[in-house]
């Protein structure tokens, strides 16, 4: 498995190797070692499983979780073809407002890590795609936040030759500026040091 660094401070994309046969194929999107090498701590304690089918043009996000409690993500494309996006809007850290992004298709098989405290967005570009995520807490209906996936100043690369579909609360989610003003973003040092507990390993620098 390779592991890849991306714009966003802690975020890691990582790409197995398929073993394609004359009944089909098989592969680990999810590997310890490799993970241990590239993150220099283990995976969280997975507490949660979510398992999402989009049609194509759907964007959901940006979404992320106030922290604390704050949450971790593993994510991979089991069906279909998607643009995966992190963005980070945790105030304080050396790439706050930055974003990059990881095409997750089934062909590559491509897997994402985010850290506590990102925003996820991801674009579905084909019918039935079903995105599969690891998730280190559970699901607290009144923690979980979002900001405009089509705020200009973040610029996402949500390109479509399709009007975007989104959810009733996507299309009216605050920018990043104005949750920043409303304290509704993450704290840096905060999101690093619940990650940090989530594994019982210091976060490398």
């Amino acid at each position: 498995m390779q592991a890849r660094k991306l714009a966003v401070e802690g975020a890691i994309e990582f790409t197995p190797r398929a073993f394609p046969d004359d009944r089909g194929k098989f592969l680990s999107p999810y590997q310890e070692e490799a993970f241990i090498e590239a993150h220099g701590s283990p995976l969280f304690p997975v507490a949660q499983t979510n398992h999402s089918v989009s049609r194509r043009g759907v964007v959901r996000g940006v979404h992320y979780t106030m922290t604390p409690p704050g949450v971790a993500k593993y994510v991979y494309c089991a069906r279909g073809k998607a643009l995966d996006i992190v963005v980070d809007i945790r105030v304080g850290s050396p790439t706050f407002g930055q974003w990059d992004s990881v095409l997750m298709d089934q062909q590559d098989h491509r897997a994402m890590y985010f850290p506590v405290g990102v925003g996820h967005t991801f674009v579905a570009l084909e019918d039935d795609t079903v995105m599969a995520y690891m998730i280190s807490g559970r699901y607290v209906a009144q923690d979980e936040m979002a900001l405009s996936p089509v705020d200009p100043a973040l610029g996402l690369p949500i390109g479509l030759d399709v009007e975007p579909i989104l959810s009733d609360r996507d299309q009216v989610a605050p920018t990043l500026a104005e949750a920043r003003r409303r304290g509704l973003l993450p704290d840096y040092a905060t999101s690093r040091e619940i990650e940090r507990r989530l594994t019982g390993v210091p976060v490398p620098n």
